[in-house]
């Protein structure tokens, strides 16, 4: 026979320690909008309810007047603590998505960027289906590596980066998507040569924000992300451009493609290095229309 009081008293401390999904909603709107524009919480609100109760947008409309139970009412609390200093959502939860695929992250590397993306998409459309010898210079969180082998199996990847513990996290997230990377250490601003050549493809995004440009750029990614992998002095911002360009000459095949993800500032002078160094250089837009791409075709 059911003891009803028990039942009660179960239902009562459940009730106790559930709250209601839209006060939730609302508590993290109020307590985070002196830190951040409306767009950019409501960004956070769906990032944490896909984590935590894998609901979509539609989902949490659905069940707005649902309970939450309080072990993850907690969980969220801390969150929303954290972001108050600044911290980025994709390194409190240790995860993001790029392309489509799920990437671990944390503050050795730098969190890909929808910018990025494109970069991967406009080399994907272009050679999806090619089987190429592939190399990504400072592959950070093995991002684009990682994104253009899932999509293209035939493609042979290489990825370097001067961080060790960026290559750790490359490794973890190439075997969290099941693909077979080849990464290795490698210094590009060193003179010591790569260990492979004979690439069809070398692609990077490196580091291209002046120093002069911190001012205007969100605390989340001054005191969080890897300098490193960032910024570049304001007398030399082309640096790794050059270098890498350089590279690019001794290991490429002819008619082999150098793709950069560029500062917008500087387009013409990145395409003006390809072009100097033998390369048929173009740029290209991003969605917003800024320059963002160099493409170079290696005619020598």
């Amino acid at each position: 026979m059911i003891n009803r009081q028990l039942l009660s008293t179960s239902f009562y401390f459940y009730w106790l320690f559930c709250i209601i999904m839209k006060q939730t909603i609302q508590h993290i709107k109020k307590t985070l909008d002196p830190f951040y524009p409306a767009t950019e919480i409501e960004g956070f609100i769906a990032i944490v309810f896909q984590y935590y109760l894998g609901y979509n947008a539609t989902q949490m409309i659905l069940n707005s007047d649902k309970t939450i139970e309080f072990e993850v009412e907690n969980r969220i609390e801390s969150v929303i603590e954290r972001l108050k200093t600044g911290e980025p959502i994709q390194y409190i939860l240790g995860e993001t998505t790029f392309y489509d695929l799920r990437f671990e992250v944390n503050p050795s590397v730098l969190i890909p960027r929808f910018e990025t993306e494109e970069l991967v998409d406009g080399i994907l459309k272009k050679h999806g289906n090619n089987k190429l010898k592939f190399l990504d210079i400072g592959t950070g969180s093995g991002a684009i590596a990682i994104a253009i082998k899932k999509n293209n199996p035939l493609a042979e990847v290489y990825a370097c980066d001067i961080s060790i513990e960026a290559l750790k996290t490359a490794q973890k997230n190439a075997d969290l998507n099941q693909v077979e990377v080849h990464f290795f250490h490698h210094d590009v601003l060193s003179d010591k040569p790569l260990p492979i050549s004979g690439f069809d493809l070398i692609v990077s995004n490196p580091p291209y924000v002046c120093e002069k440009e911190k001012a205007a750029m969100n605390r989340n990614v001054l005191e969080h992300e890897p300098h490193l992998a960032l910024f570049v002095p304001n007398n030399d911002p082309l640096r790794f451009y050059r270098a890498i360009t350089l590279m690019a000459t001794q290991h490429l095949s002819k008619n082999g493609e150098l793709w950069f993800e560029i500062n917008e500032a500087y387009g013409p002078e990145v395409a003006d290095i390809s072009t100097t160094h033998g390369f048929d250089a173009i740029i290209i837009k991003d969605i917003n229309g800024k320059d963002r791409i160099v493409r170079g075709i290696f005619l020598h």
